[in-house]
């Protein structure tokens, strides 16, 4: 998502695992495999994007912690990043509501955690090392 061809880079979307392949190699694999297709060179079969880029909710410990197992490089938060939804009723928000008189006062607000993974990281032995991730165990 949010793929960009004049800036050659792209985000990973919205990653589920389902309870039952939840801590397998399911994710590993599902990110090495986009990491793979979107990093390499078009002589290698990929896209010969720059930059992959990986945005969660910043109090999501266990998104970030795949990222960083992934080769992703801590970047970032954006501060009041997005408007969720009261309705929605997600953990991982800012626990104060907006300011008085905000349009939106009574839907909370959310951190963005921003990771990135360059070209010169995987060249540099992200490659292998997501590799490695993806071996069969």
């Amino acid at each position: 998502m949010n793929a960009c061809t004049d800036n050659l880079s792209a985000e990973i979307g919205l990653v589920i695992a389902f309870p039952k392949y939840q801590r397998t190699h399911l994710t590993s694999n599902m990110v090495g495999l986009l990491l793979q297709y979107c990093l390499e060179l078009p002589e290698n079969g990929g896209l010969g994007l720059r930059r992959m880029q990986w945005q969660t909710d910043a109090q999501n410990a266990l998104s970030i912690k795949v990222a960083l197992r992934m080769g992703f490089l801590h970047e970032g938060v954006k501060r009041w990043d997005r408007v969720v939804p009261a309705s929605e009723g997600k953990p991982n928000t800012v626990e104060k509501l907006p300011r008085e008189g905000d349009s939106r006062g009574t839907d909370f607000g959310r951190h963005t955690a921003l990771l990135g993974l360059c070209w010169d990281d995987w060249e540099g032995g992200t490659r292998e090392r997501v590799q490695e991730l993806m071996k069969p165990r």
